[in-house]
């Protein structure tokens, strides 16, 4: 039955999934701290008002936030995500056992337990189904790291972390909750400039 818990100003380095498990909690306070990630299954506090993670070590959010649905009070300020937007790629090219098993995947061939090792059955079971619906394809080890802004409720833009197949995949994120045009191409053309100005309140408040 906790509804507030303040741990603020503790080196807490990072947040234990269990926190998850405190459904009436309304307010909680990780302020002051060294704290790098968030757990998605922070996701799962559907009673949460406010949340304050200022002056840590962030430099993105996870997508899941999005369904903290009924937040009110995010505080972000003296993060790296608020300091320095993270804009950069990255993307280590595939192996060839991972070019072969999104060959597989991405093409449907049968194969049987029979017809393969134990670990290469159980590596083509590993594959992650890239985000992007226009796109199609999978990957496994190898993926591209990007940072996207996302509408929060409709009224604040988020940094989330989101993965792509390949350097060539488009994101999936920046237009789907966008109503108009001009506000589209904002995005892809100033995108920093424009989602600092629609986040302040959210993160430099």
């Amino acid at each position: 039955s906790l509804e507030f818990l303040y741990l603020g100003g503790n080196f807490i380095t990072a947040i234990p999934p269990e926190l998850a498990k405190l459904p009436s909690l309304r307010y909680l306070v990780l302020c002051d701290n060294k704290i790098q990630s968030i757990p998605p299954q922070l996701s799962q506090l559907h009673s949460l008002r406010s949340l304050s993670l200022h002056n840590n070590l962030l430099t993105y959010l996870p997508r899941e936030i999005l369904n903290l649905v009924h937040l009110e009070e995010l505080s972000l300020r003296g993060n790296p995500l608020v300091v320095r937007f993270v804009r950069d790629l990255t993307y280590n090219p595939p192996s060839l056992q991972e070019l072969a098993g999104r060959t597989v995947k991405t093409r449907n061939v049968p194969y049987a337990p029979s017809d393969l090792p134990e670990s290469l059955v159980r590596y083509l079971s590993l594959a992650s189904n890239c985000p992007n619906p226009k796109c199609g394809g999978v990957y496994f080890d190898s993926c591209v790291r990007q940072i996207k802004f996302v509408d929060f409720c409709g009224k604040y833009r988020l940094p989330l972390m989101h993965y792509l197949c390949s350097p060539e995949c488009s994101s999936p994120f920046s237009s789907a909750s966008q109503s108009s045009t001009s506000q589209s191409e904002s995005d892809s053309e100033d995108e920093a400039s424009v989602a600092a100005h629609r986040m302040q309140k959210v993160l430099l408040g």
